[in-house]
């Protein structure tokens, strides 16, 4: 029970990466609001998961409306309406095939407002929550390492290594990795852990929403394979968000073995 009395909300959890790691924060003792727009996959989750152990908010992760009801839902459910959320997960994001060149324009703005701006929001409603229970600890004598407080982003291998075959894409995620590690160096000093995972190819339904050639992806995944799974970027976020308070495993790439670039 590693995140026992942890408080969790992840983005994008009705799928892929985002639903293992819900799967894990509550099988290690935490709670979770679940996120994203499909209702029933949603629904079927939280079957799973229990109604005492998760609860589910529908709607577009980058609308500040949806995310203030994330989480106004952690704190109500699971926090006794004083504790707030203290394990937020910034999962949710949309793929796309392509480079600047060749990739569908009409989906340029949406992958944006998805991955970037609802990024940037999902941070800076986290920072400002947490920040202020911190502050209220404190005039109450606790100290900040009482209670671990993370902000985990998924960036990808793509935003360190550029690849012209996924240029649109790759440059959403330089920047939320950027936004990341300022996030770290304002928010660290302050008590609240900012991490970066960055995945290489991961087996979900990603990729065939991101418009990948179902041949090339084939093809691709038995050269460099196995590659990652799910679970294994949800062992990832366990991982880092049961240290103690003190310590912050802040940056962590990773890729199946066989996996050369990105």
């Amino acid at each position: 029970m590693k995140l026992k009395n942890r408080i969790g909300i992840v983005t994008g959890a009705s799928a892929g990466i985002g639903e293992a790691i819900a799967r894990d924060l509550v099988a290690q003792g935490g709670t979770v609001i679940l996120n994203a727009r499909r209702k029933e996959k949603l629904d079927l989750l939280l079957g799973e998961l229990g109604t005492e152990d998760a609860a589910v908010v529908v709607g577009d992760c980058a609308d500040e409306q949806v995310i203030d009801t994330m989480f106004d839902a952690a704190r109500e459910q699971f926090g006794r309406g004083q504790v707030e959320a203290n394990l937020v997960v910034v999962n949710a994001g949309r793929g796309l095939n392509g480079s600047v060149v060749t990739s569908d324009t009409s989906e340029w703005e949406a992958m944006i407002r998805t991955n970037l701006l609802g990024a940037a929001r999902l941070i800076r409603t986290a920072a400002k929550r947490m920040l202020a229970e911190i502050e209220r600890d404190a005039a109450r004598g606790i100290h900040w390492t009482k209670q671990p407080r993370d902000i985990v982003v998924l960036g990808s291998t793509v935003g360190r290594h550029v690849s012209p075959f996924s240029s649109m894409y790759g440059s959403t995620k330089f920047a939320v990795n950027s936004l990341a590690e300022a996030a770290r160096r304002e928010l660290g000093p302050k008590g609240i852990r900012v991490s970066l995972i960055e995945p290489g190819f991961v087996v979900s339904e990603f990729q065939g929403v991101a418009g990948y050639q179902e041949e090339w992806l084939k093809a691709t995944f038995e050269r460099i394979g196995p590659v990652l799974e799910p679970r294994d970027i949800a062992e990832a976020v366990v991982a880092i968000t049961s240290k103690p308070a003190h310590v912050h495993w802040g940056d962590l790439v990773m890729r199946g073995t066989r996996q050369d670039y990105p």
